[in-house]
């Protein structure tokens, strides 16, 4: 290879490496697309590319976290009874008003 064709085939494999590519998944054997924009993404932080699915890979982030602790506690908007996954402090404490999934659904909109 001579000095003029370095730069070209960087080019040919920067092109090669950034379009869609359909990759199977270790563990269940679906096809998916790595897209241009996650090869970006994963490139900019030094990750090599997913061997999983989305719904794999986040069944396997569950299953190392483990089950969430949920805390009682009632809805700051319409007083029902609820359950969230962080322990709920007064505002005297410094915490905020806590929302049933309904009424956060709802504020959301």
């Amino acid at each position: 290879m001579n000095v003029e064709e370095g730069p070209i085939i960087s080019i040919l494999f920067l092109i090669f490496l950034m379009a869609d590519q359909e990759i199977a998944c270790r563990d269940c054997g679906a096809q998916f697309i790595f897209t241009e924009g996650e090869q970006e993404f994963y490139a900019t932080k030094d990750l090599s590319a997913p061997q999983r699915c989305k719904d794999c890979r986040a069944a396997k982030k569950a299953s190392r976290q483990g089950p969430r602790e949920m805390h009682d506690a009632v809805c700051a908007k319409c007083g029902a009874d609820c359950q969230v996954p962080f322990k709920p402090r007064s505002e005297e404490e410094g915490g905020k008003p806590v929302l049933c999934r309904d009424c956060f659904s709802a504020d959301r909109g």
